[in-house]
């Protein structure tokens, strides 16, 4: 293994621990409070959407738990309110641009 290798090895594993951390950031800000996410939608367009999962602003329902892991078919994804468009939305980890908590 060359020095080279070793050296974007490291690269990626450190991209990785960054990534990591700024999705337990985000879920941290979602379940204290509304954060601001900024992100890249499928379509291409960006979007920047107030959001939450604090049970202090979603709405009544049955089996929270349920309705949110429905909505979380990956690992990739994850479903949130949106305080402005008062409906569950959801964006991609690594569509994700910045934040705000």
């Amino acid at each position: 293994m060359t020095y080279e290798h070793v050296k974007k090895m490291n690269a990626k594993i450190e991209e990785a621990e960054e990534k990591m951390r700024q999705q337990q950031q985000i879920r941290q800000g979602l379940m204290s409070g509304i954060i601001e996410v900024s992100f890249t939608k499928k379509d291409g367009t960006d979007r920047t959407m107030k959001c939450t999962l604090n049970n202090q602003y979603l709405p009544e329902q049955k089996d929270l738990e349920h309705e949110i892991d429905k909505r979380n078919k990956s690992d990739e994804v994850i479903a949130v309110w949106d305080i402005e468009k008062e409906g569950w939305r959801s964006f991609r980890w690594d569509s994700v641009k910045g934040y705000k908590v």
